[in-house]
């Protein structure tokens, strides 16, 4: 598939936005992060702000982005469609929230429900997300039990490193929620190696014999099918050579998961304002690898529709 810039940004922005959203919607909700003006004010500005960024870069993408409405009206039958709709629907207790802890001071009561509702708002998005591409039988590399808990681990991963950040930052960094966000990205880099291994040692059943139908032999094309680019080409005709895929699975694990870790264990040892950078750092880092593991998520998938070209 062809890895278009604004996608690629999207999953990785919308991804740390809403984990970072959910973080602070449930850890604030319970009263487990204190009610602080500066805290509350960066960090769901950090988050909306990531989300909204993330979502109006996927119009990019669009043939025709004023027609993107449009898509709120197939929520019966489209996960696309039902991603537009729970993303809008999430802000609505996600800006309760932050006027409730940001304008009162508050996280508990009715806020405390808003923090909780807007958390669970923005894993119901982070999953239909992930539906989207896990529903597409086309395509076998995103049609696995991988790729649905691969964004939920991705989006955790990051919006807990992102908050260790901002609670490092305003001196009320966490020990607990620092190994958490150690431990999950270990849990992500498992998981993207297991998501890795399972697709290189993947059988994709259709070739072309089976899709002509014709048994015996090996069937090819005797001409191209077009004499110029289509649209079917250019979006899922992308094909990536080996050493780079190579490659670009080392930086992956370097800047996703290897350096944040290093980073992360630093804080420990390290006094805060040292502390406050290797965070920071960390969090910076990880949205880089993850920019690139996202780039490798649409270049390595290959469309049945290819068989045709």
């Amino acid at each position: 598939m062809h890895p278009a810039f604004s996608v690629v940004f999207f999953t990785t922005a919308t991804g740390a936005g809403y984990g970072l959203l959910a973080l602070l919607g449930a850890l604030g909700g319970l009263q487990i992060i204190p009610a602080d003006f500066w805290l509350g004010l960066v960090g769901l500005g950090l988050a909306l702000g990531l989300i909204a960024a993330g979502l109006l870069s996927s119009t990019g993408h669009l043939g025709r982005p004023e027609r993107a409405w449009r898509a709120f009206s197939q929520w019966r039958s489209s996960w696309l469609s039902r991603e537009g709709v729970s993303s809008v629907v999430t802000f609505i207790p996600a800006g309760l929230f932050g006027i409730g802890w940001v304008f009162f001071g508050r996280t508990d009561s009715w806020v405390a429900i808003a923090g909780l509702l807007a958390a669970i708002g923005a894993i119901v998005t982070v999953c239909t997300t992930g539906m989207i591409y896990a529903s597409l039988k086309p395509i076998a590399q995103w049609h696995s039990r991988y790729t649905l808990p691969g964004y939920l681990i991705f989006s955790a991963m990051s919006g807990g490193v992102l908050l260790n950040a901002l609670l490092q930052g305003f001196a009320r960094g966490s020990t607990i929620l620092l190994v958490a966000a150690i431990l999950l990205t270990l849990l992500g880099w498992a998981w993207k190696l297991a998501t890795w291994r399972h697709n290189d040692r993947l059988e994709i059943p259709t070739n072309a014999n089976t899709a002509t139908g014709l048994a015996g032999g090996t069937v090819r094309s005797l001409e191209w099918p077009h004499t110029e680019e289509n649209y079917l080409l250019k979006e899922m005709g992308f094909r990536i050579a080996r050493k780079h895929s190579a490659k670009l699975r080392r930086i992956t694990q370097a800047l996703a998961f290897a350096a944040p870790i290093a980073l992360l264990i630093l804080v420990f040892v390290a006094p805060w304002p040292l502390a406050i950078g290797a965070s920071v750092l960390a969090a910076i880092v990880q949205f880089g690898g993850i920019l690139v593991e996202r780039w490798l998520f649409f270049s390595e998938a290959k469309h049945t529709v290819t068989l045709y070209y």
